[in-house]
Protein backbone atom coordinates (compact mmCIF):
# COMPACT_ATOMS: atom_id res chain seq x y z
CA UNK A 1 0.00 0.00 0.00
CA UNK A 2 1.49 3.21 -1.24
CA UNK A 3 1.02 6.37 0.78
CA UNK A 4 -0.24 8.42 -1.54
CA UNK A 5 -3.06 5.95 -1.67
CA UNK A 6 -4.12 6.30 1.97
CA UNK A 7 -6.68 9.21 2.00
CA UNK A 8 -8.36 8.39 -1.21
CA UNK A 9 -8.60 4.71 0.66
CA UNK A 10 -9.63 6.24 3.84
CA UNK A 11 -12.26 8.79 1.74
CA UNK A 12 -13.88 5.47 -0.58
CA UNK A 13 -16.91 4.65 1.06
CA UNK A 14 -16.05 1.10 0.49
CA UNK A 15 -14.23 1.41 3.87
CA UNK A 16 -16.65 2.59 6.02
CA UNK A 17 -17.56 0.33 8.04
CA UNK A 18 -13.79 -0.36 9.06
CA UNK A 19 -11.42 2.75 8.35
CA UNK A 20 -9.08 1.15 11.33
CA UNK A 21 -6.82 -0.51 9.57
CA UNK A 22 -6.26 2.45 7.17
CA UNK A 23 -5.42 4.72 10.28
CA UNK A 24 -2.81 2.20 11.47
CA UNK A 25 -0.91 2.32 7.83
CA UNK A 26 -1.31 5.85 7.71
CA UNK A 27 -0.12 6.37 12.04
CA UNK A 28 3.46 5.22 10.22
CA UNK A 29 3.75 8.27 8.64
CA UNK A 30 2.46 10.80 11.62
CA UNK A 31 2.35 13.79 8.98
CA UNK A 32 1.60 12.47 5.76
CA UNK A 33 1.84 15.32 2.50
CA UNK A 34 -1.17 14.18 0.17
CA UNK A 35 -0.21 15.59 -3.17
CA UNK A 36 1.36 19.21 -2.35
CA UNK A 37 -1.27 20.84 -0.44
CA UNK A 38 -2.89 18.85 1.83
CA UNK A 39 -1.18 17.14 5.22
CA UNK A 40 -2.47 14.53 7.04
CA UNK A 41 -1.61 14.10 10.73
CA UNK A 42 -2.60 11.04 12.60
CA UNK A 43 -0.99 10.42 15.76
CA UNK A 44 -2.73 10.84 19.23
CA UNK A 45 -0.07 13.82 20.37
CA UNK A 46 0.95 15.79 17.13
CA UNK A 47 -3.01 16.39 16.55
CA UNK A 48 -3.23 17.30 20.69
CA UNK A 49 0.00 19.36 19.92
CA UNK A 50 -1.72 21.27 16.58
CA UNK A 51 -4.99 21.65 18.43
CA UNK A 52 -3.54 23.90 20.81
CA UNK A 53 -1.17 25.50 18.47
CA UNK A 54 -2.34 29.06 17.89
CA UNK A 55 -1.00 28.83 14.49
CA UNK A 56 -3.30 26.95 13.39
CA UNK A 57 -6.65 27.91 11.65
CA UNK A 58 -9.89 26.57 11.43
CA UNK A 59 -11.07 30.12 9.29
CA UNK A 60 -10.92 28.69 5.72
CA UNK A 61 -10.14 32.52 4.71
CA UNK A 62 -6.38 31.74 5.80
CA UNK A 63 -5.61 28.96 3.14
CA UNK A 64 -3.39 29.87 0.23
CA UNK A 65 -5.06 30.06 -3.30
CA UNK A 66 -5.55 26.05 -4.47
CA UNK A 67 -4.80 24.37 -0.87
CA UNK A 68 -7.90 22.73 -0.09
CA UNK A 69 -6.54 20.20 -3.08
CA UNK A 70 -8.91 17.91 -5.10
CA UNK A 71 -10.91 16.40 -2.10
CA UNK A 72 -12.50 19.04 -0.58
CA UNK A 73 -14.28 22.12 -2.32
CA UNK A 74 -15.08 25.26 -0.25
CA UNK A 75 -18.12 26.56 0.54
CA UNK A 76 -18.48 30.20 -0.93
CA UNK A 77 -20.03 31.31 2.29
CA UNK A 78 -19.92 34.83 1.85
CA UNK A 79 -22.98 34.06 -0.56
CA UNK A 80 -25.18 32.72 1.87
CA UNK A 81 -27.84 33.83 3.73
CA UNK A 82 -25.93 31.60 6.60
CA UNK A 83 -22.41 33.22 7.21
CA UNK A 84 -19.49 31.05 9.51
CA UNK A 85 -20.24 29.80 12.98
CA UNK A 86 -17.84 30.80 15.53
CA UNK A 87 -16.77 26.87 15.08
CA UNK A 88 -15.16 28.32 12.08
CA UNK A 89 -13.36 31.58 13.20
CA UNK A 90 -10.28 32.29 14.79
CA UNK A 91 -9.70 34.19 17.94
CA UNK A 92 -10.87 37.15 18.98
CA UNK A 93 -13.94 36.89 17.01
CA UNK A 94 -14.38 32.80 17.93
CA UNK A 95 -13.85 33.50 21.71
CA UNK A 96 -16.20 36.38 21.76
CA UNK A 97 -19.07 34.52 19.94
CA UNK A 98 -18.63 31.36 22.15
CA UNK A 99 -18.62 33.07 25.18
CA UNK A 100 -21.84 34.54 24.18
CA UNK A 101 -23.06 30.90 23.13
CA UNK A 102 -22.19 29.32 26.36
CA UNK A 103 -24.24 32.03 28.69
CA UNK A 104 -27.43 30.81 28.24
CA UNK A 105 -26.02 27.37 27.68
CA UNK A 106 -23.51 26.19 30.72
CA UNK A 107 -21.35 27.40 33.02
CA UNK A 108 -20.77 29.90 34.80
CA UNK A 109 -23.75 32.57 34.14
CA UNK A 110 -25.77 28.84 33.68
CA UNK A 111 -24.57 26.08 35.66
CA UNK A 112 -27.90 23.91 36.08
CA UNK A 113 -28.83 23.93 32.44
CA UNK A 114 -27.97 20.57 31.01
CA UNK A 115 -28.41 19.04 35.10
CA UNK A 116 -32.10 20.31 34.93
CA UNK A 117 -32.64 18.56 31.84
CA UNK A 118 -31.81 14.84 33.01
CA UNK A 119 -35.51 14.48 34.02
CA UNK A 120 -36.71 15.67 30.93
CA UNK A 121 -34.16 13.84 28.55
CA UNK A 122 -35.01 10.40 30.48
CA UNK A 123 -39.00 11.39 29.57
CA UNK A 124 -37.86 11.55 25.93
CA UNK A 125 -35.54 8.59 25.74
CA UNK A 126 -38.10 6.76 27.51
CA UNK A 127 -41.04 7.35 24.98
CA UNK A 128 -39.39 7.18 22.19
CA UNK A 129 -38.82 2.96 23.31
CA UNK A 130 -43.01 2.92 24.04
CA UNK A 131 -43.36 4.01 20.46
CA UNK A 132 -41.42 0.40 19.44
CA UNK A 133 -44.84 -0.99 20.73
CA UNK A 134 -45.64 -4.29 20.15
CA UNK A 135 -42.55 -4.51 17.34
CA UNK A 136 -39.81 -7.13 17.32
CA UNK A 137 -37.78 -4.98 15.02
CA UNK A 138 -36.68 -1.38 14.55
CA UNK A 139 -34.01 0.74 12.92
CA UNK A 140 -32.69 2.53 15.91
CA UNK A 141 -31.05 5.31 13.38
CA UNK A 142 -34.99 6.67 12.93
CA UNK A 143 -37.18 5.21 15.79
CA UNK A 144 -34.85 6.33 18.16
CA UNK A 145 -31.31 7.84 17.73
CA UNK A 146 -32.15 10.82 15.28
CA UNK A 147 -35.85 11.88 17.02
CA UNK A 148 -34.27 11.80 20.50
CA UNK A 149 -31.19 14.69 19.73
CA UNK A 150 -33.62 16.66 17.72
CA UNK A 151 -36.48 16.56 20.08
CA UNK A 152 -33.96 17.80 22.99
CA UNK A 153 -32.26 20.39 20.85
CA UNK A 154 -35.58 22.10 19.56
CA UNK A 155 -36.32 22.40 23.42
CA UNK A 156 -33.32 23.58 24.23
CA UNK A 157 -33.02 26.39 21.31
CA UNK A 158 -37.23 26.89 21.42
CA UNK A 159 -37.79 25.46 17.98
CA UNK A 160 -41.29 24.44 17.20
CA UNK A 161 -40.63 20.65 16.92
CA UNK A 162 -43.09 20.33 14.04
CA UNK A 163 -40.98 21.95 12.12
CA UNK A 164 -38.44 19.28 11.97
CA UNK A 165 -39.63 18.33 8.38
CA UNK A 166 -38.60 21.40 7.43
CA UNK A 167 -35.17 21.79 8.68
CA UNK A 168 -34.44 17.88 8.63
CA UNK A 169 -33.33 17.84 4.79
CA UNK A 170 -31.70 21.41 5.13
CA UNK A 171 -29.69 19.88 8.01
CA UNK A 172 -28.68 16.68 6.31
CA UNK A 173 -27.34 18.54 3.17
CA UNK A 174 -25.57 20.88 5.00
CA UNK A 175 -23.73 18.13 6.64
CA UNK A 176 -23.07 16.47 3.74
CA UNK A 177 -21.20 19.00 2.61
CA UNK A 178 -18.75 18.52 5.22
CA UNK A 179 -17.79 15.28 3.50
CA UNK A 180 -13.92 15.69 1.71
CA UNK A 181 -15.30 13.18 -1.43
CA UNK A 182 -18.84 12.59 -2.00
CA UNK A 183 -18.71 11.00 -5.00
CA UNK A 184 -20.86 13.80 -6.71
CA UNK A 185 -19.89 16.85 -9.35
CA UNK A 186 -18.21 19.52 -6.94
CA UNK A 187 -20.29 22.02 -8.22
CA UNK A 188 -23.38 21.02 -8.14
CA UNK A 189 -22.54 19.70 -4.06
CA UNK A 190 -21.77 24.02 -3.92
CA UNK A 191 -25.15 24.83 -5.19
CA UNK A 192 -26.71 22.45 -3.17
CA UNK A 193 -25.43 23.10 -0.08
CA UNK A 194 -25.73 26.41 -0.41
CA UNK A 195 -29.47 26.39 -1.46
CA UNK A 196 -29.97 24.19 1.99
CA UNK A 197 -27.73 26.88 3.60
CA UNK A 198 -30.05 29.91 2.46
CA UNK A 199 -33.16 28.11 2.99
CA UNK A 200 -32.38 27.34 6.57
CA UNK A 201 -31.35 30.88 6.96
CA UNK A 202 -34.39 32.33 5.80
CA UNK A 203 -36.31 29.61 8.03
CA UNK A 204 -34.14 31.05 11.03
CA UNK A 205 -34.37 34.66 10.08
CA UNK A 206 -38.41 34.54 10.52
CA UNK A 207 -37.77 32.13 13.51
CA UNK A 208 -35.51 35.30 15.08
CA UNK A 209 -37.92 37.76 14.14
CA UNK A 210 -41.13 36.04 16.04
CA UNK A 211 -38.75 35.57 19.08
CA UNK A 212 -37.67 38.96 19.52
CA UNK A 213 -41.28 40.31 19.84
CA UNK A 214 -42.55 37.68 21.59
CA UNK A 215 -39.36 35.68 23.53
CA UNK A 216 -39.77 32.54 25.19
CA UNK A 217 -37.20 30.40 27.65
CA UNK A 218 -35.17 28.97 24.70
CA UNK A 219 -31.61 29.77 23.86
CA UNK A 220 -32.58 31.40 20.59
CA UNK A 221 -34.69 34.29 22.71
CA UNK A 222 -31.59 34.72 24.77
CA UNK A 223 -29.37 35.13 22.06
CA UNK A 224 -31.64 37.61 20.93
CA UNK A 225 -31.74 39.46 23.63
CA UNK A 226 -29.10 39.01 26.24
CA UNK A 227 -26.65 41.70 26.53
CA UNK A 228 -23.08 40.36 26.47
CA UNK A 229 -21.46 43.29 28.92
CA UNK A 230 -17.94 44.09 27.37
CA UNK A 231 -18.55 41.62 24.54
CA UNK A 232 -21.49 43.50 23.43
CA UNK A 233 -24.96 42.00 21.75
CA UNK A 234 -24.83 39.50 18.65
CA UNK A 235 -25.72 41.35 15.89
CA UNK A 236 -29.08 39.50 13.57
CA UNK A 237 -26.30 37.02 11.32
CA UNK A 238 -24.29 36.45 14.73
CA UNK A 239 -27.22 34.90 15.93
CA UNK A 240 -28.36 33.58 12.89
CA UNK A 241 -25.08 31.94 12.40
CA UNK A 242 -24.93 30.65 15.67
CA UNK A 243 -28.28 29.33 16.05
CA UNK A 244 -27.59 27.25 12.86
CA UNK A 245 -24.72 26.34 14.03
CA UNK A 246 -26.28 24.87 17.52
CA UNK A 247 -29.31 23.17 15.49
CA UNK A 248 -27.35 21.10 13.13
CA UNK A 249 -24.61 20.01 15.21
CA UNK A 250 -26.67 19.43 18.46
CA UNK A 251 -27.76 16.65 16.71
CA UNK A 252 -26.08 15.26 13.58
CA UNK A 253 -22.91 14.04 16.05
CA UNK A 254 -24.96 12.56 19.29
CA UNK A 255 -27.13 10.41 16.73
CA UNK A 256 -23.61 8.65 15.15
CA UNK A 257 -22.75 8.63 19.27
CA UNK A 258 -25.94 6.91 19.93
CA UNK A 259 -25.86 4.66 17.43
CA UNK A 260 -22.06 3.42 17.21
CA UNK A 261 -22.97 3.12 21.18
CA UNK A 262 -25.56 0.63 20.43
CA UNK A 263 -23.58 -0.85 17.63
CA UNK A 264 -20.50 -1.14 19.46
CA UNK A 265 -22.79 -3.06 22.64
CA UNK A 266 -24.38 -5.25 20.80
CA UNK A 267 -20.86 -6.47 19.75
CA UNK A 268 -19.43 -6.71 22.74
CA UNK A 269 -22.87 -8.74 25.02
CA UNK A 270 -20.80 -8.65 28.30
CA UNK A 271 -20.62 -5.05 28.26
CA UNK A 272 -24.22 -4.35 27.06
CA UNK A 273 -25.30 -6.97 30.30
CA UNK A 274 -23.33 -4.99 32.45
CA UNK A 275 -24.68 -1.50 31.31
CA UNK A 276 -28.60 -3.76 31.36
CA UNK A 277 -27.58 -4.48 35.64
CA UNK A 278 -25.18 -1.02 36.75
CA UNK A 279 -26.60 2.65 35.30
CA UNK A 280 -23.75 3.80 37.03
CA UNK A 281 -21.04 2.20 34.67
CA UNK A 282 -22.55 4.24 31.50
CA UNK A 283 -20.48 7.02 32.09
CA UNK A 284 -17.15 5.18 31.57
CA UNK A 285 -18.72 2.92 28.85
CA UNK A 286 -19.36 6.62 27.23
CA UNK A 287 -16.06 7.95 27.28
CA UNK A 288 -14.84 4.88 25.65
CA UNK A 289 -17.68 4.72 23.12
CA UNK A 290 -16.21 8.16 22.12
CA UNK A 291 -12.60 7.02 21.71
CA UNK A 292 -13.25 3.63 20.33
CA UNK A 293 -15.62 5.14 17.99
CA UNK A 294 -15.59 8.75 17.79
CA UNK A 295 -18.97 10.02 15.94
CA UNK A 296 -16.24 13.32 14.35
CA UNK A 297 -13.88 11.23 12.51
CA UNK A 298 -11.68 13.86 11.11
CA UNK A 299 -11.03 17.51 10.40
CA UNK A 300 -10.30 18.49 7.37
CA UNK A 301 -10.43 22.05 7.56
CA UNK A 302 -7.67 23.28 9.04
CA UNK A 303 -5.17 25.62 7.94
CA UNK A 304 -1.45 26.97 8.97
CA UNK A 305 -0.81 30.50 9.62
CA UNK A 306 2.98 30.18 9.80
CA UNK A 307 5.15 27.46 8.83
CA UNK A 308 5.01 24.46 11.50
CA UNK A 309 7.63 21.77 12.34
CA UNK A 310 5.89 18.87 13.56
CA UNK A 311 6.91 14.85 13.43
CA UNK A 312 9.75 15.79 11.38
CA UNK A 313 7.44 17.71 8.51
CA UNK A 314 7.38 21.03 7.93
CA UNK A 315 3.81 22.07 7.33
CA UNK A 316 3.88 25.61 5.05
CA UNK A 317 2.36 28.55 6.03
CA UNK A 318 -1.28 28.15 4.21
CA UNK A 319 -1.66 24.90 4.13
CA UNK A 320 -4.43 22.32 4.29
CA UNK A 321 -4.28 20.39 7.23
CA UNK A 322 -6.34 16.87 7.97
CA UNK A 323 -6.44 15.95 11.43
CA UNK A 324 -7.61 12.25 12.03
CA UNK A 325 -8.91 12.01 15.46
CA UNK A 326 -10.05 8.88 15.31
CA UNK A 327 -6.50 7.66 14.35
CA UNK A 328 -5.55 9.80 17.32
CA UNK A 329 -7.69 7.74 19.73
CA UNK A 330 -6.12 4.30 18.12
CA UNK A 331 -2.89 5.49 18.78
CA UNK A 332 -0.73 2.64 20.53
CA UNK A 333 1.79 5.68 21.71
CA UNK A 334 -1.32 7.12 23.76
CA UNK A 335 -3.42 4.12 24.28
CA UNK A 336 -2.29 0.35 25.88
CA UNK A 337 -4.22 -2.46 23.44
CA UNK A 338 -6.20 0.18 21.60
CA UNK A 339 -8.15 -1.85 19.41
CA UNK A 340 -10.03 -3.16 22.25
CA UNK A 341 -12.85 -1.83 23.70
CA UNK A 342 -12.47 -1.15 27.83
CA UNK A 343 -14.83 0.78 29.55
CA UNK A 344 -11.91 0.41 32.30
CA UNK A 345 -9.34 2.15 30.79
CA UNK A 346 -7.89 4.36 32.71
CA UNK A 347 -6.48 7.70 31.78
CA UNK A 348 -9.30 7.88 28.63
CA UNK A 349 -8.29 11.79 27.53
CA UNK A 350 -9.86 10.96 24.21
CA UNK A 351 -10.42 13.28 21.36
CA UNK A 352 -14.05 12.03 20.66
CA UNK A 353 -14.72 16.11 21.95
CA UNK A 354 -11.81 17.47 19.82
CA UNK A 355 -9.73 19.93 22.19
CA UNK A 356 -8.00 23.29 22.21
CA UNK A 357 -10.46 25.69 22.15
CA UNK A 358 -12.09 24.62 19.44
CA UNK A 359 -13.46 21.05 21.25
CA UNK A 360 -17.36 20.37 21.26
CA UNK A 361 -19.39 23.14 22.72
CA UNK A 362 -22.17 20.81 23.05
CA UNK A 363 -20.53 17.99 25.14
CA UNK A 364 -21.98 18.03 28.36
CA UNK A 365 -25.36 17.30 26.68
CA UNK A 366 -23.86 15.00 24.36
CA UNK A 367 -22.59 12.65 26.67
CA UNK A 368 -26.02 12.53 29.22
CA UNK A 369 -28.00 12.13 26.34
CA UNK A 370 -25.80 8.95 25.32
CA UNK A 371 -25.51 8.07 29.04
CA UNK A 372 -29.24 8.32 29.31
CA UNK A 373 -30.18 6.73 25.92
CA UNK A 374 -27.56 3.82 26.09
CA UNK A 375 -28.77 2.78 29.54
CA UNK A 376 -32.37 3.07 28.26
CA UNK A 377 -32.12 0.67 25.32
CA UNK A 378 -29.68 -1.90 27.52
CA UNK A 379 -32.29 -2.36 30.32
CA UNK A 380 -35.51 -2.32 28.39
CA UNK A 381 -34.71 -3.86 25.23
CA UNK A 382 -34.93 -8.17 25.70
CA UNK A 383 -32.32 -9.86 23.77
CA UNK A 384 -31.65 -7.23 21.35
CA UNK A 385 -29.06 -8.11 18.46
CA UNK A 386 -28.04 -6.77 14.72
CA UNK A 387 -30.09 -8.16 12.07
CA UNK A 388 -26.88 -7.02 9.85
CA UNK A 389 -23.48 -6.84 10.86
CA UNK A 390 -22.35 -4.24 9.26
CA UNK A 391 -24.62 -2.39 9.05
CA UNK A 392 -25.26 0.49 5.65
CA UNK A 393 -23.07 3.76 6.91
CA UNK A 394 -23.77 7.10 5.84
CA UNK A 395 -21.64 8.45 2.69
CA UNK A 396 -19.73 10.97 5.10
CA UNK A 397 -16.32 10.26 6.42
CA UNK A 398 -16.35 13.13 8.83
CA UNK A 399 -19.55 12.66 10.49
CA UNK A 400 -18.97 8.84 10.33
CA UNK A 401 -22.24 6.39 11.42
CA UNK A 402 -24.43 4.16 10.37
CA UNK A 403 -26.82 5.10 8.28
CA UNK A 404 -29.59 2.58 9.40
CA UNK A 405 -29.04 0.12 12.28
CA UNK A 406 -32.02 -2.59 12.19
CA UNK A 407 -32.07 -4.43 15.62
CA UNK A 408 -34.29 -7.32 16.18
CA UNK A 409 -35.23 -8.52 20.03
CA UNK A 410 -37.49 -10.39 22.05
CA UNK A 411 -39.52 -8.05 23.48
CA UNK A 412 -39.80 -4.40 25.71
CA UNK A 413 -39.15 -4.76 29.57
CA UNK A 414 -41.30 -2.52 31.58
Amino acid sequence: MTHHTLLRQILDYSNRADPYPLYAELRKTPVLQEGSDIFVVSTYWEIKNLLHDPRISSDARNLSPGAAGTYLQEEEEEESALPPAFLRLDPPEHDRLRRMAMRPFGPPETPRRIHDMRSELARIVSGLIDDFGDRNQVDLVEDFSYPFPVTVICRLLGIPREDEARFHAWADTIAAGLDPDPGQDAGERRHVTQQARTELGAYLSELIEERRTAPDDGMLSELINQHGGTDGQMTRMEVLSTAALLLIAGHETTVNLITNGMLTLLRHPDVLERLRNDAGSALPIVEELLRFEPPVQLLPQRTTLADIDIGGTTIPKGASVWLVLASGNRDPQRFTDPDRFDPDREDNQHLGFGSGIHNCFGAPLARLEAQLALTALARRLDGPRLVKDPPPYRQNAVLRGPRHLDIAFDGLRA
